[in-house]
């Protein structure tokens, strides 16, 4: 992965030259993409090289079937470039750059047509070839930039994380500070209700007097009084009716007897309190 790195790295900073390299994310897709693309770009270089080294060897080797062709027609018809006519000159210079442009070991129109065919070929298949590069690149700039905008968002994402993760931290800190608070105070409050506990039975103090005791009595003279309601209203119909000497003084007296032992319970009750 190092490797594929480095080397689409050199290959970019060569493409681009001067210009600063775009940025992208560096990962096993577009690395790879990059490491081909960077391999048929220098496989591209290398036929090239070797084609130039080619064109420079039939150069030579033109430039000495001239040499010897100049010699022939120089010894045998005594005809030399410096007689002939300008443009005549002009001509032959310019059949013999096309020749050597096309590739072919002579001039005649035989050698020419199947050279200009392959090199019109040639021409349309580097066409061809470069829309399909283009093509390819558009799509990898296309998704480079997608890539940088997810990027962002992602950047974006993360530091409104980030900024969330440091409120909620500092909420839990001053929770933590107030627990701690609460805690201690409790603990106070804690000790301090054990030393009065310690107080009050170090002064022998009657637990009936406690507060809870005296919440139980108050509850206990409340449902007295309910109590005493009902025997209240059964009184209610007796002080109507004209009253029988005998059953009436009988009524009365058991009536006053259980409002005495009621009245008496709850003054004791209340005076206890």
């Amino acid at each position: 992965m190092c490797e594929k790195i480095e080397t689409v790295n050199s290959w970019l900073g060569s493409v681009f030259g001067d210009q600063p390299v775009p940025q992208f994310e560096v990962n096993t897709r577009t690395v790879d993409v990059l490491f081909q693309l960077s391999r048929c770009s220098e496989a591209r270089c290398g036929d090239t090289a070797l084609l130039i080294e080619d064109m420079k060897q039939k150069t030579c080797e033109y430039q000495a079937d001239g040499s010897h062709l100049q010699e022939v027609l120089l010894q045998g018809v005594g005809l030399s470039s410096a007689s002939l006519s300008k443009p005549a000159a002009d001509y032959l210079s310019a059949l013999v750059d096309n020749a050597m442009v096309l590739g072919v070991r002579d001039t005649s129109l035989d050698s020419f047509m199947p050279a200009v065919n392959n090199l019109t070929n040639e021409l349309l298949e580097a066409e061809k070839s470069n829309r399909r590069l283009e093509r390819e690149l558009k799509a990898l700039r296309k998704r480079l930039g997608a890539t940088l905008v997810l990027r962002s968002t992602l950047q974006e994402d993360i530091n409104k994380s980030v900024k969330a993760q440091a409120v909620e931290s500092a909420k839990a800190e001053e929770r933590l500070l107030n627990m701690d608070f609460v805690m201690a105070k409790a603990k106070e409050l804690n000790n301090r209700r054990e030393k009065a506990e310690a107080q009050l039975v170090s002064r022998n103090m009657d637990k009936s007097v406690s507060h809870q005791a005296i919440v139980q009595l108050s509850e206990e003279v409340t449902a007295l009084r309910q109590e005493i309601i009902p025997m209240k209203k059964k009184l209610e119909p007796y002080m109507d009716l004209s009253p029988n000497p005998s059953l009436a003084q009988v009524k009365i007296e058991e009536a006053k007897r259980e409002l005495a032992a009621v009245d008496a319970q709850l003054e004791m009750n209340v005076d206890f309190k």
